[in-house]
């Protein structure tokens, strides 16, 4: 260990001032603290809450009733990543879905779905596009080269949603927020800084590494005891002010915002993003004539609670019991990126 991060740890160790409630809004960030160890390092004095920042755990039961009404209704083949099978809807998950016939696949990149789509003229694709700014970039370009193609048998279901206006629904829910690294690397660091400015939001950025953790716990921990709003960029070798201006030039031209439903948050203005109208031809909701469908979560699940910071996933009365990442009741339990299933693995509560 060198010096830094020894200082560092001392920091957080040695902290004896007021109460502090830090949040780690990605839910990457929610298991390296885990898995690292760094959560045995805070002192009582000092929470570390697990925040929204984790795509699969706030995309809504409704989204899943959708891709489950793509696959049986319309006898689409439904392409996602993997974490988002087994994600409960209102009556059945993709995976129960899939039980009944349904042709689900899972797929590494949205480019993925598009040479399956290519491959296969007669099937009908759709690609079901859920993440944050760190992945939507990926699933525009599938669009593009969709369409570059010609193809008439690939579109995507969007979920996509961008993270500042969820900072903004959070305002009051924490003293400070680890921003996640990966995130920022994308859109860059003005909306934080905006947010400490206008609102008096504190936060730090953080990379994933145990030292870049440590190193941003311990300077959120130092600028809370001075008492004034503060923004940091403790990830620089990644994360620069601008972001990446060409996955931002790559959004902006194939998205648009829109308002968006998160799971445990409601309905937040502009906080999603949706096809524009040029691409309208690759809109499942569009191209299915999609009725409107709404979702209804399991009463007995805390998810939402828990995507808040208002419980930890152990204050949920199924934790541990009836939900576990093998017979999940909520999607904090499915995801890698899950709250519940960072506590499930490593708390030693289960």
């Amino acid at each position: 260990m060198n010096e830094k991060m020894m200082q560092a740890r001392d920091i957080i160790t040695g902290y004896k001032g007021r109460p502090l409630r830090i949040m780690e809004v990605c839910g990457t960030h929610t298991h390296e603290i885990f898995r690292l160890g760094i959560r045995k390092l805070v002192p009582e004095g000092i929470d570390i809450i697990s925040g929204p920042g984790c795509p699969v755990c706030v995309t809504a039961v409704g989204f899943i009733d959708e891709a489950c009404w793509l696959a049986l209704e319309k006898g689409c083949t439904v392409c996602t990543f993997g974490d988002l099978i087994k994600v409960p809807g209102t009556e059945m998950s993709l995976a129960g879905a899939r039980a009944k016939g349904a042709k689900v696949r899972p797929v590494y990149s949205p480019l993925d779905a598009v040479e399956l789509a290519r491959a296969d003229p007669d099937e009908q694709v759709v690609f079901l596009a859920v993440g944050f700014e760190t992945t939507t970039p990926s699933a525009c370009l599938a669009v593009k080269q969709a369409r570059e193609l010609g193809l008439k048998n690939f579109s995507i279901l969007t979920a996509n949603k961008t993270m500042p206006n969820a900072y903004n629904a959070l305002v009051g829910s924490a003293d400070a927020f680890i921003y996640p690294g990966h995130v920022n690397a994308i859109t860059g660091n003005s909306a934080c800084i905006k947010l400490c400015e206008e609102k008096g939001v504190s936060g730090v950025v953080a990379g994933f590494t145990a030292s870049e953790l440590v190193t941003a716990l311990a300077v959120c921990i130092r600028l809370l005891e001075k008492g004034e709003p503060f923004f940091r960029n403790c990830y620089p070798r990644v994360v620069k002010d601008e972001g990446n201006p060409s996955a931002i030039k790559l959004m902006n031209e194939v998205m648009e915002p829109c308002d968006s439903e998160w799971r445990g948050l409601g309905l937040i203005p502009m906080s999603g993003m949706k096809l524009r109208a040029e691409y309208a031809e690759f809109d499942s909701r569009l191209k299915y004539a999609m009725p409107l469908i709404t979702g209804k979560p399991n009463p007995a699940c805390r998810c939402g609670d828990v995507l808040q910071g208002k419980c930890k996933p152990s204050d949920c009365k199924v934790f541990g019991k009836v939900c576990t990442p093998l017979h999940p009741v909520g999607a904090c339990m499915v995801s890698d990126e899950g709250a519940c299933s960072a506590y499930y693995q490593y708390s030693g509560l289960v």
